[in-house]
């Protein structure tokens, strides 16, 4: 699986780009801790070279404390890009994360059917998590770790050609073999994140049915599903951890063989009197803290594996499209206030998504044309004032037809009129302001009574529904 570079912009520049200040800050950091990385080093090489050469002791005492200044600085730049980082993370996390939700409530009915909650759960908080490092680390860290690589190649070829050469080879090796394991790993890290949305779909779904799961025997047949999706899991996610361990293993092989070649070339031209001790440390060192960026690198590709997999599912949720929607704005048609006569005209509905199975790729409904019919020229006319009962075995589509007037979702034939409107032409807004549902089902929301009973709307005032509550008798309670 490979994903456009421009998707990648895209999300870094639209959630990034909220807290400019935060990333440069997080962007100065970074070259502070590169530039002091680079820079001690140096400062060790010159302090061995004095001390062999029999410098004064003020000239090693100066080294000494430049050296513990500049280790405080790089400590201190860390521990800050480290907390600047969080707080970038977090903040474009949350609001990719709301920004989800917010489209994941448009959705059609279609959609809500075919993915469970608990898998969607697991899109929010699973694989928009995931994204935490991508949008607070990545780039910065990678261009960081990138001119850290660069500075020590340059530092190193300054001292010698042949050392800089093999360095160079080493690091283009090693950048390689991690290229080559990207895409292997992308599509492994994909898997693991659908069978662990399938995982934890299936635990909500079975907690949240449990009463009905024990009055049936049904804890064996639970618990083997259970067992069946757990053991996909861990294959899943073991086939994409080991491929993570593959790029751990090629660095580690290449940086053995990297530090081999810088003391090697180091004991050779110290014995040759080309350098001093303090440039075989010197190189030495530089061949140890190439090898420091390049696991960065290394650790920011595996963030990138599994970030990959969670943008291109999240992307696959964003590009869903609710297909009851507003009809254009010429084609629009308002309702009188008061009570409404309701009208099916010959009405017909088929469930496009009857044969989907429940968390499916998201790639939309399937076109199931031969699917049976729900209802079939089902035609009634409601006066206001008036009450129907609406009396049927399980399935007969009783509850369609209140999905129906909700405009959940559209006849396949005939038309549902409000007054004189056909519901697709009147606005969802305004449709879902006029009609109510009372289910079978009450959800007590986590919330306030007000909210609770007015679904989180603002615009029922408080004596309204103290009126309300009085009439019904409910007044002692909610005093």
């Amino acid at each position: 699986m490979r994903f456009p570079l421009d998707r990648y912009a895209a999300l870094l520049s639209n959630y990034l780009a909220r807290q400019r200040p935060r990333v440069a800050l997080l962007a100065g950091l970074v070259v502070a801790t590169t530039a002091l990385q680079s820079l001690i080093p140096q400062i060790v090489r010159s302090f061995i070279d004095a001390a062999q050469s029999g410098a004064p002791s003020t000239q090693l005492l100066f080294a000494a404390a430049l050296y513990l200044g500049a280790s405080l600085a790089q400590r201190a730049a860390t521990v800050g890009a480290a907390n600047v980082g969080l707080n970038v993370g977090l903040t474009s996390t949350n609001a990719l994360r709301a920004d989800v939700l917010r489209h994941c409530l448009t959705l059609d009915m279609p959609f809500h059917k075919r993915h469970t909650p608990g898998a969607l759960i697991e899109r929010l908080s699973g694989d928009v998590g995931v994204l935490g490092n991508f949008f607070s680390q990545f780039t910065i860290r990678i261009a960081g770790n990138a001119l850290l690589v660069a500075g020590i190649l340059v530092l190193v070829f300054r001292e010698d050609t042949r050392v800089g050469l093999g360095l160079t080879l080493y690091a283009l090796l090693t950048f390689a073999a991690l290229v080559a394991l990207q895409s292997l790993a992308v599509t492994r890290w994909a898997a693991a994140r659908q069978a662990s949305a399938e995982h934890y779909g299936f635990i909500e779904e079975r907690i949240s049915d449990t009463e009905d799961v024990r009055a049936n025997g049904g804890e064996a047949y639970v618990m083997d599903g259970f067992a069946r999706l757990a053991d996909a899991l861990m294959r899943t996610e073991r086939r994409a951890r080991l491929t993570g361990q593959l790029a751990t293993v090629a660095t580690n092989t290449l940086f053995a063989l990297g530090f081999a070649l810088a003391l090697g070339f180091g004991a050779y031209l110290y014995t040759q009197g080309a350098i001093t001790v303090g440039t075989v440390y010197l190189l030495a060192a530089y061949a140890r803290m190439i090898f420091d960026p390049l696991e960065n690198i290394r650790e920011q590709s595996q963030d990138l594996q599994q970030a990959t997999a969670a943008i291109e599912r999240i992307d696959t949720i964003l590009r869903e499209q609710p297909a009851v929607r507003d009809a254009p704005p010429d084609a629009l048609a308002s309702v009188p206030t008061g009570p409404l006569a309701v009208e099916f005209d010959r009405v017909s509905f088929r469930y496009a998504d009857a044969e989907a199975p429940a968390d499916t790729a998201l790639a939309g409904a399937p076109d199931t044309p031969d699917a049976p019919e729900v209802l079939r020229d089902v035609s009634l006319r409601l006066e206001p004032g008036r009450v129907l009962g609406v009396l049927g075995r399980t399935g007969s589509g009783k509850t369609t037809l209140a999905r129906l007037l909700f405009r959940l979702y559209d006849p396949t034939a005939g038309a549902i009129r409000l007054h004189t409107a056909d519901l697709r032409h009147v606005p969802l807004d305004q449709l879902r302001e006029r009609i109510g549902m009372v289910t079978q089902d009450v959800q007590l929301f986590r919330a306030t009574v007000r909210d609770n009973l007015t679904f989180f709307s603002t615009r029922t005032p408080d004596a309204r529904l103290t009126a309300v509550l009085e009439e019904l008798g409910l007044g002692p309670w909610l005093r």
